[in-house]
């Protein structure tokens, strides 16, 4: 088995096959959010705090931190939220960015082992992302496309991913700390998006031994009923490998199924996470699941035997 170990100052998170599996929240990102971005490009983090503590409390393990708005300082929002963050909850962080400047200003002032959320097969970007997460110490995502673009055969995604984690090992960073993401594409727009995927997830785990992680929600973009696509995507990537994913963990569609694939994974014990979560007690009057007679008459009618109540 590998595991990938991600920390805060004061938390840890380890993934891998025979690990419960990783829920990275990905809310804090203003893609497609045009109130968001301009809040956090005016300094108003209010929003951010509450898509913090709204993914905490739902039970996200880690969280994505995105400052990706256009004409802005990139890196000095990305510091600032990073920083922001931290201080309102001690779940580890990936730092995702597209911009090389950007992971560094996150990287310099995060606290603990990040994730860095990503590197592609391109010469350039392994190039320039690799040195950092060897300097910094951290784990990184590796998505699987090149200069050539996305492929659609998932033996060729599977080549650059092996490719990247050559170079990663070239540069001093171990496997474990490489978590590969296959490249999820909405099946609105390629019919065959789940089924690349979970072809290359098995590989990555029994062939490259790396961990794995994608854009959960991207696989029902455009379509109706979003979280139960999403839902049913989750747990069928977990039985194909699946060990992390960036998903909305406030949907309760994508909660079930994680937490049930945990269970039919063996990787929630005794099953106690789901037991905890959906026990159901008995209604008023009930013990033991036998119904209390409180319409015997007489003195001590309730407390025989018969009545089924405990002494």
């Amino acid at each position: 088995m590998t595991w990938t170990v991600v920390g805060s100052a004061t938390g840890e998170v380890v993934i891998g096959d025979d690990r419960p599996f990783v829920v990275i929240g990905e809310r804090i990102n203003p893609t497609g959010r045009k109130l968001l971005a301009e809040e956090m490009k005016n300094g108003d983090f209010s929003r951010v705090e509450r898509d913090v503590l709204a993914q905490v409390e739902a039970g996200a393990h880690m969280l994505d931190v995105n400052a990706g708005i256009p004409l802005a300082d990139e890196p000095a929002i990305l510091a600032k939220t990073i920083q922001l963050v931290q201080s309102l909850t001690n779940l580890p962080l990936s730092i995702d960015s597209s911009i090389v400047e950007a992971l560094e200003a996150g990287l310099a002032v995060y606290q603990g082992k990040a994730l860095v959320n990503s590197v592609t097969g391109e010469d350039e970007r392994l190039e320039r992302v690799l040195p950092l997460v060897k300097k910094y110490g951290a784990a990184v995502v590796a998505i699987s496309n090149d200069e050539t673009g996305i492929s659609e055969d998932p033996d060729v995604r599977f080549a650059v991913a092996k490719l990247i984690v050559e170079r990663a090992l070239d540069h001093g960073i171990p496997r474990e700390d490489v978590i590969v993401d296959p490249l999820l594409m909405p099946i609105g727009a390629m019919p065959t998006a789940g089924r690349q995927v979970f072809r290359i997830l098995g590989r990555l785990r029994d062939e490259l031994h790396v961990n794995s992680t994608c854009g959960a929600s991207n696989v029902s973009f455009g379509l109706p009923n979003r979280e139960g696509i999403n839902g049913a995507f989750l747990a069928m990537a977990i039985a194909s490998g699946l060990t992390s994913a960036i998903t909305n963990p406030i949907a309760e569609g994508v909660r079930t199924a994680v937490m049930a694939a945990d269970v039919l994974q063996g990787n929630d014990q005794d099953a106690s996470r789901w037991i905890r979560t959906h026990r159901v007690g008995p209604p008023d009057g009930d013990v033991g699941g036998r119904r209390v007679n409180r319409r015997r008459a007489g003195p001590g009618a309730e407390t025989g035997a018969g009545a089924g109540a405990v002494g």
